[in-house]
């Protein structure tokens, strides 16, 4: 009993040392957890005294931690977090609570936010928080719950659910095509391609489905498909775009396709979950409405 007195500190000595690992200082912490600066101090010599191992080196202007306290710390971090998610959800109660989900910009915007209205109208009890990442992060320093991914189903820390496939198709300004100088996919070497930085290997794909071997030219690079896409409206070049995130476009005639020759991206979209979290009701509620709602969009899979 007495060991395990030592091995379970109290939640608020341990609330303050995360708080120093995190912001670096004993009076930073002690703002953000509306202490002294001494309850603070108090509360890590507490700590340390319980554990009998040394987790702060201190001096008259630095705070630092040991190498012990910098183990200590990161996992320390992932338990607060996990206690506070599960202190959340059985306080939110079956069906309810908050979902932190990080989305890519123009599936989250163009995919799935005018879908979303459905899933809340069928869980008024749960709450959806959006958050942007354009690549994958560390789960355990981010409180969310689960990811929108496009790439290999690998995820440390999560578990990734296949939502769908994507066909991407060379599209530019109606323009573009006036002239008749896109006879054939060669003729695309000609012109200004458009890329994504985070697809290097889109046209390459494209070009070697097409039977074209030849290297591909350069030309402007965005990080966004919105912003690609608005470059390939405004005449700049022809952007290889996922075909489902461009319809709107293509109705309004902003954008047309060069070649009707799709080619399915080299990575599938994946609905990643932090694996401490794949159990809550409201996050398996999120995670089963969104696959059926990928199968029923008619993706090909």
């Amino acid at each position: 009993m007495q060991l395990q007195r030592r091995l379970l500190p109290s939640t608020r000595a341990l609330a303050a040392f995360e708080a120093v690992a995190r912001l670096g200082n004993f009076t930073a912490a002690a703002q953000a957890l509306d202490l002294t600066q001494g309850a603070i101090s108090r509360q890590i010599r507490a700590l340390e005294d319980q554990l009998g191992v040394a987790l702060v080196d201190r001096d008259r202007h630095h705070v630092s931690l040991t190498p012990a306290g910098e183990r200590y710390a990161d996992g320390i971090r992932r338990a607060l977090q996990q206690i506070g998610a599960a202190s959340l959800d059985v306080i939110s109660g079956p069906g309810r609570g908050a979902l932190n989900l990080a989305i890519l910009p123009t599936f989250g915007t163009r995919w799935l936010a005018p879908r979303m209205p459905a899933f809340l109208a069928e869980h008024p009890g749960v709450t959806i928080n959006l958050t942007t990442r354009l690549r994958p992060f560390d789960f355990s320093t981010d409180d969310i719950d689960a990811a929108i991914h496009h790439g290999p189903p690998e995820w440390p820390g999560a578990t990734c659910v296949f939502l769908m496939t994507e066909q991407e198709v060379p599209a530019c300004a109606p323009s573009m095509l006036s002239n008749g100088q896109l006879q054939s996919p060669e003729d695309l070497m000609h012109l200004p391609l458009l890329h994504m930085a985070t697809r290097p290997y889109a046209w390459p794909d494209w070009f070697a489905a097409a039977g074209i071997e030849q290297p591909v030219t350069q030309g402007m690079s965005f990080d966004q498909f919105t912003t690609v896409a608005q470059a390939a409206v405004a005449g700049l070049g022809v952007a290889l775009l996922p075909r489902f995130l461009i319809e709107d476009e293509l109705q309004r005639g902003d954008l047309a396709i060069a070649f009707d020759q799709p080619v399915e991206s080299r990575y599938p979209y994946y609905l990643a979950i932090r694996n401490d979290r794949l159990h809550y009701p409201h996050v398996s509620a999120f995670r089963d409405w969104l696959v059926a709602e990928a199968d029923h969009a008619g993706l090909p899979a």
